[in-house]
């Protein structure tokens, strides 16, 4: 048995696990490519970075390159024999796998097609066409041989014979051989180049060189050149031993078939041109052969029995056959099994990189647009952050200016409205009664005319001036806030301001101030005892020196007589008598006695020499009658006109103590009133801030993931690339011609 080891059927296998390799690469490349796109697809963060098409595309390719890379894991070399009934076939193919494998003999024994492929195992089976079953393979001669009819197959049906690649080297390396009935047998030659040959590497015509080329062996072939471009074809001149018993024409017969057959391949067919045919055509016997091999396999010579002359020489020729048929279909194979997958491929990787160079654009585009973006938000971050800083101060100092403006028009209205106090007194009307019951409530409802007239004055005084300040001064702060508030907002720029009418509230609380009111709507005769004291000593004087002589031993002052609405005692009724006013009191009392006395007694003497007591009693009569008039006078409009005088003392100089109070109220008001706008500005600006610093981090984030597809865009092409130089490599290994 031949050793394979350098057969050139081994270029083959070589290159078919290579090609193999290769495809599985180019397949795992393609899917890690789809799933790539499908991912950039899918995420929300690189929108516009893949298409659709490009996921439809190259899903397509994965799905292709999977279908040829099932293909070429069942690719394997397949070689047909065909020729005219009789002329040996099974006979070649016996011989060349060193064993008698399929039916021979003479007359027709090959009733269908027989394919011999090798198996792994160490048992030969065969298998039909409908069925799976493993039959025997001594069953051969009765599904093939024509002679057998009880299992009888029509000629178009394939016949599997599995024969142990351990028995044949030739088998060992993807080699499938193709035995068919004679051609001459059938009319459906079209069938069998559709079912069996389109795909065979190499056709072999076994003639018979008893005879010649006949048109049913020609007619095949030129079937086979219509459907496939220059088929490889090899002509055996099958048992040449015949002509040793003819010496004397030997060469002329062999240089006629010669002839014919080149004729054949180069005219007819246009397969080849003459040098080529010279070498596709070879004389042989194959029964010599197979004999010969059987024998070798057994121990035995080579030549043994009764073997014609010349049986070395066709024996050469025949193993020359071998040698440049496995040459020739290993090259073929390869060429015909690979080169356009390889092509195909190529153009796959070449539109996948073509891919993977425009995702990396389009990446790097939008990065850099990203990059970009991102700029410009950093640095608006950075504007708006020191411009909230700037604005923030002069805000601050726009409060103090406006507040201290409000403060000193309130302070200068509420003092000019405390002077015309009277005139505010006077304009109200009530129900007025010295009783305690009816003063209790003309007190109070006297104290709330004056409350909302007081805030009803300032109001028509302060409100309309204080309100345009504040709106001006308001729309400044927006004015200079607008270019750091969000673009929405920047358009509705009057929804900043407040939703209610700002107005002042001048809160008096004259209920409270005037609460110690004391009125004092006694009868006070004018030339009365308590009028001169009050005249001399001063009206605070006289009333301690007054309530002091009405009870000289008592420690503690008697009040005098109050309306029931104040709860609270005087301060005068309540304190004692300290040492020094008691010793001023004492003094005054003490000289205005001695004095009077003096006067009374000097004057009185002299009035009565010089007037008599007629003089005295006309001004006692005055006296009384002056006492009765204003004693008549003192109606309830003069107590109620004594009650508003004195509450309009007591008035003014309580509500001057809270000038300061009210309009640093007011002032406070102002202040509350543009804080909330500049808070609401504030606001407005930290959601601008707050977008900013969003929109920053979903850029960083849309970068890295741009940074991320553009590595692996590149990754990818990179190795799109490596596969480009695979492929080349091995078609500058298997498929170009060597030199």
């Amino acid at each position: 048995m031949a050793d394979s080891s350098s057969s050139p059927l081994k270029h083959f296998v070589q290159a078919k696990k290579k090609i193999n390799t290769i495809f599985e690469q180019l397949l795992e490349y393609v899917n890690e490519g789809a799933r790539f796109i499908e991912e950039s697809h899918q995420n929300k963060g690189l929108e516009k970075i893949t298409t659709q098409q490009q996921l439809s595309e190259i899903k397509i390719f994965a799905s292709k390159v999977a279908g040829i890379s099932e293909v070429l894991a069942r690719r394997h070399m397949k070689v047909a024999f065909f020729g005219r009934t009789s002329n040996g076939k099974s006979t070649v193919i016996n011989a060349m796998l060193w064993d008698k494998v399929l039916p021979s003999g003479i007359g027709h024994t090959t009733n269908c097609f027989l394919s011999v492929e090798g198996t792994d195992g160490d048992k030969a089976y065969l298998m039909t066409e409908d069925s799976e079953e493993k039959k025997n393979v001594k069953t051969v001669n009765q599904l093939a041989h024509a002679l057998h009819q009880n299992e009888y197959l029509d000629a178009g049906c394939l016949v599997r014979v599995f024969w142990p690649k351990s028995k044949c080297a030739l088998l060992r390396d993807d080699l499938v051989l193709m035995d068919s009935p004679g051609t001459d047998v059938t009319t459906e030659l079209d069938t069998w180049i559709d079912k069996f040959c389109l795909d065979a590497d190499v056709f072999v015509l076994v003639a018979n060189s008893e005879s010649t080329l006949m048109q049913t062996e020609k007619q095949f072939f030129y079937k086979v050149n219509e459907r496939l471009s220059k088929p490889n074809i090899f002509i055996l001149n099958n048992r040449w031993d015949a002509s040793a018993s003819e010496p004397e024409y030997m060469d002329e017969v062999r240089q006629q078939h010669t002839d014919r057959c080149v004729n054949f391949l180069v005219d007819e067919l246009g397969v080849m041109d003459h040098a080529q045919a010279e070498n596709r055509i070879f004389f042989i016997s194959a029964k010599e052969a197979v004999n010969a091999r059987i024998h070798k396999a057994q121990g035995m010579p080579e030549g043994g029995g009764a073997l014609a002359d010349g049986f070395q020489a066709r024996l050469f020729e025949f193993q020359k056959f071998e040698r440049q048929f496995e040459e020739c279909i290993s090259q073929s194979a390869v060429k015909t099994k690979f080169e356009q997958h390889t092509i195909r491929a190529k153009q796959i990787i070449d539109t996948v990189k073509k891919i993977m160079d425009s995702i990396n654009v389009v990446a790097a585009e939008k990065r850099v647009l990203s990059l970009e973006e991102r700029e410009d938000h950093l640095d608006q971050l950075e504007f708006v952050r020191s411009q909230l800083t700037l604005l923030s101060e002069d805000c601050k100092r726009k409060i103090k200016l406006v507040t201290e403006e409000v403060e000193t028009k309130v302070s200068a209205a509420m003092t000019h409205e405390i002077c015309r106090l009277s005139i505010l007194v006077d304009e109200f009307k009530g129900d007025f009664h010295s009783a305690p019951s009816v003063l209790r409530f003309y007190k109070n409802d006297l104290q709330k005319h004056i409350e909302a007239g007081l805030g009803r004055n300032l109001a028509d005084r302060c409100s309309t001036a204080v309100h345009a300040s504040l709106h001006t001064a308001q729309l400044e702060i927006i004015e200079n806030f607008k270019p750091l508030l969000p673009l929405n907002i920047q358009n509705r720029v009057n929804e900043l301001l407040p939703f209610h009418k700002f107005d002042l509230s001048y809160d008096l609380n004259c209920n409270k101030i005037c609460a110690d009111f004391q009125e004092n709507i006694e009868f006070q005769f004018s030339l009365g005892w308590t009028s001169l004291v009050s005249r001399f000593l001063g009206p605070k004087n006289a009333r301690r020196a007054l309530l002091g002589l009405a009870n000289p031993t008592s420690q503690f002052l008697r009040p005098l007589p109050v309306t029931p609405i104040v709860t609270n005692a005087p301060e005068l009724a309540q304190e004692n008598m300290t040492q020094e006013d008691m010793i001023s009191l004492v003094t005054g009392l003490a000289s205005l006695t001695s004095r009077t006395s003096v006067g009374v007694v000097v004057i009185g003497g002299v009035i009565l020499r010089a007037v008599g007591w007629r003089l005295i009693a006309i001004a006692l009569s005055s006296y009384s009658l002056l006492y009765m008039y204003e004693r008549l006078m003192w109606t309830t409009k003069a107590k109620e006109r004594t009650f508003k005088r004195q509450f309009v003392d007591y008035a003014t100089e309580k509500l001057q103590m809270v000038i300061s109070f009210t309009s640093a109220n007011c002032s406070h008001q102002v202040s509350q009133e543009m804080s909330s706008t500049f808070a609401r500005l504030c606001q407005q600006v930290d959601l601008t801030e707050k977008n900013l610093e969003e929109a920053i981090s979903n850029l960083n984030k849309k970068i890295e993931l741009l940074e991320t597809t553009q590595n692996r865009s590149k990754l990818l092409r990179n190795k799109a690339t490596w596969l480009e130089n695979e492929l080349d490599v091995f078609t500058k290994q298997y498929l170009q011609p060597s030199r």
